[in-house]
């Protein structure tokens, strides 16, 4: 704990007026000093609220807990995820090395290897017209049935990379019980050529398992034979693996892979490799892959995510931030933050260490965000005057669509749109005096600027690795498990009791709800009477 503590005491003098960020960033060599490239991203620290001595205790930090040393033991396959007793791979999945990787005796890279063989093979034969739907057309849609990280990470990347979907194929997610999201989506499709992918490792989901079940009464009602509409993707042997409920192809999870870290598995694979084209999915994998090799062999002080992850830590520990902002400038990423918020708030979010004791400070902090400029028109008065918080601002240099130029007070859209990244952390940082104080900013507002040269598949998967190997190296700072997800259950656990009692009513209209709390009786009660 001592270089904790010393950056306990360096907060307070971080907090002295000649460190405001406007007095900082007059120093010579700021930006120089405080930002670096790698694995083809250019990271800007040069307004947060740190200086060489902070950094320097950060890096320290780091050393200290050995979290590069615990980062190549999970990408060498070790045990790390404690409490599932299980190693921890994502990694691997983008992995195109002959180097093996061991778990429990056995190399786990040919099984790997195998699953984005028999990906690339499918998904062509789709687009090849080879397999088609149960009426001999192509299939023109596909819908998802998935929940958190089943569908978000490959929702995001869906979403960037839209411009390069040239495969004819819509892509669907049904994720939400609600059964306003399957009606959403089944107006939307062609149900004749439609190809349902579910996807859920143990296959066991509640919510995953109610949609499965509407999905099959839905093509059945509309004369579709299933077995020639689904794939599954999810655990070897499971009960989406079984030959007596026959699908048209089945691509195996492996328990080395959590959801929320699998969209470069055949969770993503499959869906994506449909949508865009198993060719632009590899380059995605690549890139991911390069991001990871940068993580595993940078020195601490060239290190992106490492630097990104410290600072984190020393905006939420020390300078007591507790929220996070991710804005990027570029409308293909508008589903990053959500995506972020489950990867980072479900691993992070943890109340003991991993021996079991009761975590020394706050973990995680809160993850939203929304594309730029919108964000400037949505949250951004909180953001300049009121609660501050962090940001990631997200620029990208060459936009998808670069054949549309015409000018607005003499720039393109895109130059507007840059215009705005630069501004808006230099706002936040130096703000502006006035003597009416409703027009008064007080600035010293920490942000970062993370820069790609293109919205490519290779870029998306590098921003990818990049957030997840944050989120890891600051759950490493903290001792805590980032790999297991406990604090999603109990209210599963409370919903099971409650959908007994309902399918009891749905049994026996005569039922009465006497079996739960009387808080709980008046919603089911309300729900049965169809009124409030």
């Amino acid at each position: 704990m001592a270089v904790w503590n010393k950056l306990k005491e360096y907060a307070h003098v971080m907090n002295n007026p000649e460190k405001s960020l406007k007095n900082l960033l007059i120093s010579q060599d700021r930006l120089k000093n405080f930002s670096q490239k790698g694995g083809s991203i250019f990271y800007d620290y040069s307004r947060q609220r740190v200086d060489e001595k902070a950094m320097e205790l950060l890096f320290e930090l780091s050393i200290e807990r050995k979290i590069q040393d615990q980062f190549n033991d999970m990408m060498s396959g070790k045990k790390i995820n404690n409490t599932e007793k299980r190693a921890v791979l994502h990694t691997a999945c983008r992995s195109f090395s002959d180097e093996p990787i061991y778990v429990d005796g056995k190399d786990i890279m040919p099984d790997i290897a195998k699953v984005r063989e028999a990906t690339q093979k499918f998904t062509n034969k789709v687009h090849m017209g080879e397999i088609r739907a149960a009426n001999g057309k192509p299939f023109t849609d596909v819908v998802v049935i998935g929940i958190g990280g089943s569908y978000l990470g490959a929702e995001f990347v869906k979403y960037a990379l839209a411009f390069f979907a040239d495969k004819n194929i819509k892509l669907h997610f049904l994720s939400n019980v609600d059964i306003n999201n399957f009606g959403e989506i089944v107006r939307e499709i062609k149900t004749e050529t439609t190809l349902w992918i579910i996807i859920s490792k143990s296959y066991t989901t509640a919510e995953t398992t109610a949609n499965e079940k509407q999905a099959y009464a839905f093509m059945k009602e509309k004369g579709i034979d299933p077995a020639r509409h689904v794939i599954t993707v999810t655990s070897k042997g499971s009960p989406g693996d079984d030959p007596s409920n026959p699908v048209i192809a089945a691509f195996h999870m492996f328990d080395f892979i959590g959801g929320r870290y699998s969209v470069t598995s055949a969770v993503g694979g499959v869906p994506l490799s449909l949508y865009i084209g198993y060719d632009k999915f590899e380059r995605f994998l690549k890139g991911a892959e390069e991001m990871d090799i940068h993580t595993r062999k940078a020195p601490v002080q060239n290190n992106l995510p490492m630097i990104s992850a410290l600072i984190s830590i020393w905006n939420n520990n020390f300078l007591k931030y507790s929220a996070q902002g991710i804005i990027p400038y570029a409308q293909p990423l508008s589903k990053l933050a959500p995506h972020i918020q489950q990867l980072y708030m479900e691993s992070n979010g943890k109340y003991v260490t991993k021996k079991g004791e009761k975590v020394f400070e706050d973990t995680g902090v809160i993850i939203f965000g929304e594309p730029g400029t919108n964000a400037q028109h949505s949250f951004f008065q909180l953001a300049h005057q009121g609660r501050a918080f962090p940001i990631d601002f997200i620029g990208v240099i060459k936009p998808q669509y670069n054949q549309y130029n015409n000018k607005s007070k003499g720039v393109t859209n895109h130059q507007e749109l840059w215009a705005n990244l630069i501004a808006q952390p230099m706002a936040l940082a130096i703000g502006k005096e006035d003597k009416d104080m409703a027009k008064y900013f007080p600035g010293n507002r920490p942000s970062s600027t993370i820069l790609l040269e293109d919205l490519s598949p290779e870029n998306i998967g590098r921003l990818l690795s990049f957030y997840e190997a944050k989120t890891v190296y600051e759950a490493f700072i903290w001792d805590i498990n980032p790999f297991d997800q406990f604090g999603v259950e109990l209210g599963k656990k409370l919903a099971e009791n409650l959908r007994k009692e309902m399918a009891a009513k749905n049994e026996n209209l005569n039922h009465e709800f006497t079996n739960v709390d009387p808080i709980s009786k008046f919603y089911l009660d309300k729900l049965t009477e169809g009124k409030i």
